[in-house]
């Protein structure tokens, strides 16, 4: 670790950047209060969506380990009544209910985990009209011009909405971010993970996000053309950032797990966070901030990005040709 921290240092000029939250767009982070609860440190969730392992892991963090005294997930609506009962059982939730909509005035908080993103917007909407602030788990939607209309009714009714990959949204991705603010011309980027482009909920949507995501916290939401290079499950993906820099995307299919190499002066170096893992992590901190306060930890803009790069990446899968990102 000491070595690779050193030849951070030399290769570096000297001259850190300015200190960055996760997205370069901060004038757009927004603290949306009026229809926020600041009385109460009890907070009430409801989820949509158990057949997802984050459900469970929803209710074992707040019901179980009390992470966060005062917050607890206390209904849960699932695709099947076998997935909401296992997500009841393994993570200490008190009731089940037939339809998401009985949920409305009961509580403080919504959790949407489908795993599917395609289901994320509707299944939210009438909580958005309610006031109810909305964390939406990773993909926060499935195309981009929904996530628009959606994110511009949320601005309008002053509902604060977030949602983003747990494996960008981190400690570790803040501090990645803050060792690249160092390194001078990173033109070249090659970044592992698992992806299926033939996944049933959703091909690059699913896994994508983890893969996409923490580059453009990192390097920034200006990704402008990418094209997926297919051989089998032995396939690719390059991104175009609009500085010219080019990351490469190998998909994975052994193993679980994420690394990102960059190419500099002193040769090819792996990016590693240099910090101790935190409990709780930062993106149940931010997402109960939220829930508390209003104040969204990352921007509208910075969202739809994520989106439209995904959408892109999905076109490519089937043209195999270059694909613009469009907003």
């Amino acid at each position: 670790m000491e070595s690779r921290r050193s030849c951070i240092e030399k290769i570096s000029k000297g001259v850190a950047l300015a200190a960055l939250g996760f997205s370069p767009d901060t004038s757009l982070f927004t603290g949306l209060t009026s229809k926020v609860n600041k009385s109460s440190e009890n907070i009430s969730i409801g989820i949509i969506g158990a057949e997802n392992s984050h459900t469970r892991a929803f209710g074992k963090l707040f019901n179980i380990d009390k992470k966060f005294p005062g917050v607890e997930v206390k209904y849960v609506w699932g695709e099947t009544e076998a997935f909401a009962k296992n997500a009841m059982e393994k993570g200490g939730i008190p009731s089940m209910v037939k339809d998401p909509k009985e949920m409305l005035g009961k509580i403080d908080a919504l959790i949407v985990d489908h795993r599917h993103g395609k289901f994320h917007l509707e299944a939210a909407t009438p909580f958005v009209k309610a006031g109810v602030p909305t964390f939406i788990d990773k993909p926060f939607c499935y195309r981009v011009e929904e996530g628009k209309k959606f994110l511009g009714m949320a601005r309008e009714l002053g509902t604060p909405i977030t949602s983003y990959s747990s494996v960008a949204h981190s400690y570790a991705t803040l501090d990645i971010k803050d060792q690249v603010s160092r390194i001078e011309d990173i033109k070249q980027v090659v970044s592992y993970g698992p992806l299926d482009m033939n996944s049933p909920y959703g091909g690059v949507f699913f896994y994508g996000p983890h893969l996409v995501q923490p580059l453009l916290y990192i390097f920034g939401n200006t990704v402008t053309r990418v094209r997926v290079n297919k051989n089998n499950k032995n396939s690719s993906a390059s991104l175009v950032f609009k500085n010219g820099m080019l990351a490469t995307l190998i998909f994975t299919t052994k193993r679980y797990g994420w690394q990102t190499f960059v190419e500099t002066e002193q040769g090819i170096i792996e990016l590693k966070s240099s910090v101790e893992d935190k409990v709780p992590s930062k993106n149940y901190v931010d997402m109960v901030t939220m829930f508390k306060t209003g104040q969204e930890p990352r921007s509208h803009q910075s969202i739809l990005h994520g989106v439209a790069v995904l959408e892109a990446l999905e076109k490519s899968v089937l043209s195999e040709q270059w694909e613009t990102v469009a907003l």
